[in-house]
C-alpha cells in the first residue's frame, strides 16, 4: 500500500481502511508533528497536537482534501487550527494559576543551562510574536516559509489566488519583522489584523 498515492489511500480511507489510514499517517506524521512542535512548549505536548490532528482526519475523511496529489496542505491547516485551539487553552489555564502563589525560583548556575534558556526566550519571543498576527498571516507563514510548500499548493489549499497568497506572505512578513523589532517589554498582548 505505500506505493499508493494520497489520493488513492484517501478513497480507502473513507471507506474505513485503517491500514490505508496508517499508511497516511507514516508518510505525513513528520510534518504535521514538525508543525506542533513549533507551536508547543515540549514534545509530549506537540505529540498530543500531532494526536489530535490525525484524529481530526479520520473524524472526517469523507471532507479531507487532496491539493496536488497530497493531503499534507489539509494536514497541515489542521494542525494550525489544532494548535491554536491549544495556545487559547494554555493562555486560559496560565491566567488561572497567577491566582496560585508561585515558589521561589532558584536558576541553574551551569552555562549549559543558562544557554538553553537563552534560547528558549528567543523562541518564546518569536512564538509570541507570530500569535500576535492575524489567524490568515499565521496559517500562510506557516504553509508557506516553515513548511516550506509551494506556494501554488498553499493557493489551493487555502482556496485563494496565487497572487493572494503573494501578498498575504509579504504582509506576514513585514508584520512578523516589525513585532520582533519591538522591545521585548513593548509587546502589548494583542493580535496584528488585517489583509485580504
Amino acid at each position: 500500500m505505500d506505493g499508493l498515492t494520497d489520493a488513492e489511500l484517501r478513497s480507502r480511507v473513507r471507506a474505513g481502511d485503517g491500514a490505508a489510514f496508517g499508511v497516511v499517517y507514516d508518510r505525513h506524521v513528520h510534518r504535521v508533528f514538525g508543525l506542533c512542535r513549533r507551536a508547543a512548549d515540549s514534545v509530549d505536548a506537540a505529540d498530543d497536537l500531532t494526536a489530535l490532528v490525525f484524529l481530526e482526519a479520520w473524524r472526517n475523511r469523507s471532507r479531507v482534501r487532496i491539493v496536488n496529489g497530497s493531503i499534507i496542505g489539509w494536514l497541515l491547516v489542521t494542525a494550525g487550527y489544532v494548535a491554536r485551539n491549544h495556545a487559547r487553552a494554555e493562555r486560559r489555564y496560565r491566567r488561572y494559576l497567577t491566582a496560585v502563589p508561585t515558589a521561589e525560583h532558584v536558576p541553574d548556575p551551569s552555562d549549559e543551562v543558562l544557554h538553553r534558556l537563552d534560547v528558549e526566550a528567543r523562541t518564546q519571543r518569536v512564538q509570541r510574536a507570530i500569535t500576535r498576527l492575524s489567524a490568515r498571516d499565521q496559517e500562510v507563514l506557516t504553509l508557506c516559509v516553515l513548511e516550506e510548500l509551494p506556494l501554488a499548493d498553499v493557493s489551493g489549499v487555502l482556496r485563494v489566488p496565487l497572487g493572494t497568497v503573494k501578498s498575504r506572505l509579504s504582509r506576514a512578513k513585514a508584520r512578523l519583522a516589525q513585532l520582533l523589532s519591538e522591545p521585548a517589554g513593548d509587546q502589548p498582548a494583542r493580535t496584528v489584523e488585517g489583509g485580504i
